[in-house]
């Protein structure tokens, strides 16, 4: 930085301002002090340097709860990471992610050793040692959809109201033959069937809530909740959703309605019910969850509860620059749902 001001003949500080705050210089100077950096090879401030000067790292740890390549093939989390790194990047925050394992959510030791001001949980599971972990470090904490940490700033959606939407859409339709194909709950072992009472204890939030407003509603038309069958899915797998769909649907008496717990697992239900043979939806009727992109183009198009994926993700990025800002934890933040009627539903028959 001292060669680069004997070169312009400017101050240490006025070089210091041409990375760090532009503001502060005509464009004209900061292009000479730019220019002359290229020329003397300097490439900046050193971020190390920076980072123990600041005590910042400029970086968020983004936890979540499964790999990457699970995560990344939900396009819920893509559009909602999307809108986060966005809001972040304004303030010149870079994402650190860290993926999650069996237990749901990143190793506590990876949490205790991450360079990072912030720590983001997306969706993880209750009780991950990570957030132990986040705990024990300090750190300012974002919760997205789960679960509920005390002292943390939250935002998430009215998931049991979009899950008696959906269920009460179907019992409009006269349907009185319900499945559910439930995402991960983190049982042993994993996947396959689960009693009503099993699936409530799911280790996460999002999955007990749908649950809830599923058989709640169910149970109000005065059907037996107990009778609804219910399969896990491990992880995210199209593969392993297309199993479970095939274990609800190949039954009898096979069910008119197959409620799902996001969209990426209805998708694999219409796939499922194609190899059956079923007409969806004359024969089987199937419900997702998020309406996310894929939704809209399914075969048929997918009749779905969406939330507005985008806002949320927003929403979350603000949060963190709040709190980076040393601002006060905000009451939790719930956005609401609507569902969206499209062909993969249709009367009982």
């Amino acid at each position: 930085m001292d060669d680069v001001a004997d070169a312009v003949g400017v101050s240490r500080a006025t070089v210091s301002n041409a990375y760090n705050r532009p503001d502060q210089l005509s464009a004209e100077l900061r292009r000479e002090v730019l220019r002359a950096a290229e020329r003397l090879g300097y490439t900046g401030p050193n971020p190390i340097a920076r980072s123990l000067a600041t005590r910042r790292t400029g970086a968020i740890a983004f936890m979540l709860d499964t790999g990457l390549s699970a995560a990344f093939s939900d396009p819920a989390l893509s559009i909602t990471l999307d809108a986060l790194a966005a809001t972040v990047d304004s303030e010149g925050l870079a994402l650190l992610l860290l993926p999650g394992g069996d237990d749901g959510g990143p190793r506590a030791d990876r949490i205790l050793t991450a360079q990072a001001d912030l720590a983001v949980a997306y969706s993880l599971a209750d009780g991950a040692p990570a957030l132990r972990a986040v705990r024990r470090r300090g750190l300012p904490l974002v919760v997205i959809d789960q679960p509920v940490v005390p002292g943390s700033a939250r935002v998430g959606i009215d998931d049991r109201g979009g899950a008696a939407a959906a269920a009460r859409h179907l019992l409009e339709l006269g349907h009185r033959r319900f499945a559910i194909l439930s995402a991960q709950c983190l049982s042993a072992p994993r996947g396959g069937p689960l009693t009503a009472a099993e699936a409530a204890r799911s280790r996460f939030l999002d999955n007990r809530q749908r649950l809830s407003g599923y058989l709640d509603t169910i149970e109000a038309a005065g059907l037996d909740p107990a009778a609804v069958p219910i399969w896990e899915t491990s992880g995210l797998s199209r593969n392993e959703a297309m199993t479970g769909a095939r274990g609800l649907l190949d039954r009898e008496p096979r069910p008119t309605a197959l409620l799902c717990m996001s969209d990426e697992l209805a998708l694999s239900a219409l796939a499922a019910a194609r190899q059956l043979g079923l007409a969806v939806p004359d024969e089987v009727s199937i419900v997702g969850f998020d309406d996310t992109p894929p939704a809209i183009w399914a075969d048929p198009p997918l009749t779905t509860v969406r939330q507005d994926l985008v806002r949320k993700g927003r929403l979350a990025g603000e949060l963190a620059l709040k709190l980076l800002a040393g601002e006060r934890v905000p009451e939790p933040a719930t956005l609401d749902v609507e569902l969206v009627v499209r062909g993969s539903s249709g009367p009982a028959k």
